[in-house]
């Protein structure tokens, strides 16, 4: 089964995906390919450069991902630009890791699944959303200040739509329980081995 998690920035794709590996799933993050991997492979290195100049890595040709995400978030050519560049890269790989293992079940966090039109490689598309000012909030803290996050936001799809496109929504306005048990009962009617069945009167917002 292959489950395909995306939703709005800072909603909590990561702590969802991260709860589906608790459950057993193989998870895939398209982000951490993305600095681990396609960041760091040669060729992309030196298309950085030529492209952006040497200022866009720290030492040992690490590519600064703050000074990059600078630079494309204020210009829609530049982002078209990166975005040409990494995303079929990316794609790539997790694409592989998914026919490496067909059997498997995986969760593939692709935070422009619908905006990239992948719904087609996955089972389900779930979806995780929060309160509009609780993202903002979230976002905040991860350094963000509220222009740079609006700005990243107007660039994807609108998280209203997202739901609207999902087979599934978690609700990650809550505690940290709170999703662990929509994503229990998730598990369970996906898969109804997977997990035991969570007791009757458990809190769940998962919806179709």
């Amino acid at each position: 089964m292959n489950l395909g998690i995306t939703g709005g920035l800072g909603c909590g794709k990561t702590t969802a995906a991260m709860l589906f590996e608790k459950k057993g799933f193989r998870r895939l993050d398209a982000d951490v390919l993305v600095r681990e991997q396609v960041l760091t492979a040669p060729d992309v290195r030196e298309a950085l450069k030529a492209h952006f100049g040497p200022s866009i890595f720290v030492s040992d040709n690490v590519v600064n991902r703050r000074v990059l995400a600078a630079s494309v978030f204020a210009d829609e050519a530049e982002l078209r630009w990166l975005e040409g560049l990494i995303h079929p890269r990316v794609f790539k790989l997790w694409r592989g890791a998914l026919e490496a293992d067909p059997s498997g079940n995986w969760a593939v966090e692709i935070p422009l699944l619908f905006e990239r039109n992948l719904e087609n490689w996955f089972d389900f598309i779930i979806c995780v959303a929060c309160d509009p000012d609780q993202q903002l909030v979230r976002l905040e803290q991860r350094g963000l200040n509220r222009a740079l996050a609006g700005q990243r936001i107007s660039k994807q799809l609108p998280l209203a739509r997202k739901i609207e496109l999902a087979d599934f929504v978690l609700w990650n306005s809550g505690s940290a329980e709170f999703l662990e048990a929509q994503i229990d009962r998730l598990v369970s009617v996906l898969s109804p081995t997977a997990v035991p069945a969570p007791q009757a009167g458990s809190p769940s917002k998962t919806q179709t």
